[in-house]
């Protein structure tokens, strides 16, 4: 049996990251880990090949020598997955499913031909597809009642990976979260008590990238690195002497929740351990939203000095923030830029609130009757909210769009990035020194060329390059990495402004503005009873 499998294209978004890619010669910034673990589940007499879009398009040879094509996907790249599965359809391919987004909406991709449907999570469905095509069915849908024990998950196939193409490389050692956030699908994917892998499994994995020659970043894609806290613990008192024994070849980032802040045990195994940032569901600054939105973590100390602890720490903190939760005041979106520069956040990811298929905000909104008709929701900061919010729609995206903007002005960004390194503390091991490569050398002349000659960041950039080099000498070059960030989102603040000004231009000429003043009411009614 021939598979191909097939990773559609991500639109640009906050993680696309081209303009720094584009610094260090690599494609892409992830490989698609849910594929080359598909790979690893099924049978292993069967032949592989691997072709993610973002790199390059499949040929008609590998078109012509696949029996089946498997493609994955998110809700973000649902046009090119819809667009690939009819691809594979005209060329006479059995086509089978799966990922997030099919499982979430499985009927949009069994109107546009796909024959198989593996949906939840493939330990479970996978093995149900393999006997279904031993029999020589041509087509069906698999779904599981439970959640798998994920210390049964295979090491991912990474050799089918072109390697070169990619910036870091992906592992998973949990599923699942603890929390009950609103607009969270996660919960709804995976559920919400936290499954882990052994931690043999995880460094089983990290040898198979050792062995391959793989000597940059990881990402630790868990949605919520520290929801099994026993566990995490486990893993990373073996991973800080695997780290050690072999050099510290990696460095990881990772998601977590803000509790994180709470925990100096975790924070120092992780820093010991290699990590080097951290992805934090913050959200929001406003109290009244996050409870709102039942995110209740967040409400338990304070942000600012949660996130501080966690940088003095040893990590570098990126956030996630939204704007359009009901209820919210005006001035949402200047509340998140001061929180942002006061916590010294250099990169936050900020979109607009969306309703995700099955989460327990779109149940809500459907209930109420506030979905936008054809709006399915993503979560790419380019995306007008698919719902009617509580305050007008023109007041949230121009306010989002000002906002969006004002954070990734570039003098501010060096400055909150510079803040930010100031504080930042070290681990007791260093990695052995060795020589750069050319490539990297290369993007630092650029990025010194750009920010520190060319543009009116001139001054800042060598005033806080001078400073870190005087007063935190230990962290320079993550800094300068973090200012080449700034190439990506100088030019993706006009892409969000260009697109979001044009939906919203879009529609306001469908009519006049929803009658806010009644969906407020409702909400308000929705937030009383929450609250008593």
């Amino acid at each position: 049996m021939r598979i191909l499998l097939v990773y559609p294209i991500f639109p640009k978004t906050f993680w696309s990251y081209e303009k720094i890619l584009e610094l260090v010669d690599r494609k892409v910034l992830l490989p698609p880990l849910g594929l080359v673990t598909v790979a690893a589940i099924l049978p292993q007499e069967w032949e592989f090949k691997l072709v993610d879009r973002n790199i390059r398009p499949a040929t008609e040879a590998e078109w012509a020598w696949a029996d089946v094509v498997i493609l994955s996907a998110m809700i973000v790249q649902k046009q090119d997955l819809l667009e690939q599965i009819q691809e594979a359809k005209k060329r006479g391919k059995l086509v089978a499913v799966g990922g997030p987004y099919p499982t979430s909406v499985p009927h949009e991709v069994e109107n546009v031909g796909a024959d198989f449907l593996i949906l939840d999570e493939g330990e479970i469905t996978l093995p149900m597809f393999i006997e279904a095509i031993q029999r020589g069915e041509t087509s069906g849908t698999f779904r599981a009642t439970e959640k798998p024990d994920v210390t049964s998950t295979p090491i991912p196939r990474f050799d089918l990976l072109e390697l070169n193409a990619y910036d870091m490389m992906s592992v998973q050692f949990s599923r699942g979260c603890p929390f009950q956030c609103e607009f969270c699908d996660i919960i709804v994917l995976y559920g919400r008590k936290p499954r882990t892998k052994t931690p043999a499994q995880l460094l089983a994995e990290l040898d198979c990238l050792y062995e391959l020659g793989w000597r940059r970043g990881v990402f630790m894609v868990d949605d919520n690195f520290i929801g099994n806290k026993r566990n995490v613990k486990l893993l990373l008192k073996e991973l800080k002497v695997w780290m050690a024994e072999h050099k510290y070849p990696f460095r990881f980032d990772t998601e977590a929740s803000i509790d994180l802040a709470q925990d100096s045990e975790m924070l120092e195994l992780m820093v010991e351990s290699g990590f080097s940032a951290v992805f934090l569901g913050i959200e929001t600054p406003d109290e009244d939203s996050l409870q709102m939105t039942k995110k209740f973590q967040n409400t338990r100390s304070s942000l600012t000095e949660a996130v501080e602890t966690i940088t003095r720490a040893g990590l570098r903190p990126m956030a996630g923030f939204i704007i359009g939760f009901d209820g919210e005041k005006a001035g949402a979106g200047d509340r998140i830029v001061r929180f942002a520069e006061q916590a010294a956040i250099p990169s936050t990811t900020f979109a607009m609130l969306q309703a995700l298929p099955n989460t327990a905000l779109w149940h809500r909104l459907k209930k109420e009757g506030r979905l936008r008709e054809n709006q399915d929701g993503n979560i790419n900061q380019t995306t007008l909210m698919n719902f009617l919010p509580t305050r007008p729609l023109e007041e949230l995206a121009r306010e989002y769009i000002e906002a969006f903007c004002t954070l990734y002005d570039p003098v501010q960004y060096l400055d909150r990035t510079y803040r930010c390194f100031l504080m930042m503390g070290l681990p007791s091991w260093k990695a052995p020194a060795k020589m750069p490569e050319w490539v990297v050398v290369k993007a630092l002349l650029i990025v010194i060329w750009r920010q520190g000659i060319k543009r009116e960041t001139r001054w800042k950039f060598w005033h806080h390059l001078f400073s870190i080099l005087k007063r935190n000498p230990g962290v320079i070059e993550h800094y300068i990495s973090a200012c080449a960030h700034n190439e990506h989102f100088l030019e993706y603040r006009q892409i969000v402004r260009d697109q979001i000004e044009s939906q919203l231009a879009e529609y306001l000429a469908q009519g006049a503005e929803t009658p806010y003043v009644l969906v407020k009411e409702k909400a308000e009614e929705k937030a009383e009873a929450v609250v008593s």
